[in-house]
């Protein structure tokens, strides 16, 4: 995990808008070229591929996985709430102003390859911590 300091100004990619959907197919396959063989699921960084985490971590909070917020920008996002994720860093102080979830601070999360914005880390007072991940910023490989 990438650790960031938390006095430190950071840019962040959005995702790419050029790649056509035959260069996106060829990259997703030259990419899972490279990983273990078997039977092995990935969820990975739609931006380059680094794997986040696994279909094994998903979980549900308040009752479900997938949840649609808005920021107080009025961007909306769908997120699905994973219980670990190793690919990752940090960006940013905890803060517990617009959390999505009661109890919950949440500080933001990026890929720690290529520095997306792939969600959020959200920690609870008693130290239970889970990731909310933008599902259109992340893919499931094989």
């Amino acid at each position: 995990m990438m650790a960031l300091d938390a006095d430190a100004i950071f840019y962040f990619r959005l995702p790419s808008q050029g790649k056509d959907k035959a260069e996106s197919d060829r990259s997703t396959e030259d990419e899972t070229e490279k990983r273990p063989s078997g039977n092995d699921k990935f969820i990975v960084c739609r931006q380059c591929r680094q794997i986040i985490t696994s279909p094994a971590e998903r979980i549900e909070m308040e009752g479900v996985h997938r949840h649609t917020f808005t920021n107080p920008h009025g961007i909306v996002y769908q997120i699905g709430c994973f219980k670990s994720v190793t690919g990752c860093g940090y960006a940013g102080p905890a803060s517990d102003e617009w959390s999505w979830f009661k109890g919950f601070s949440w500080r933001v999360a990026v890929c720690g390859t290529c520095l997306l914005h792939v969600g959020w880390l959200f920690v609870s007072k008693s130290g239970y911590r889970f990731s909310g991940l933008i599902l259109d910023r992340i893919v499931e490989i094989k």
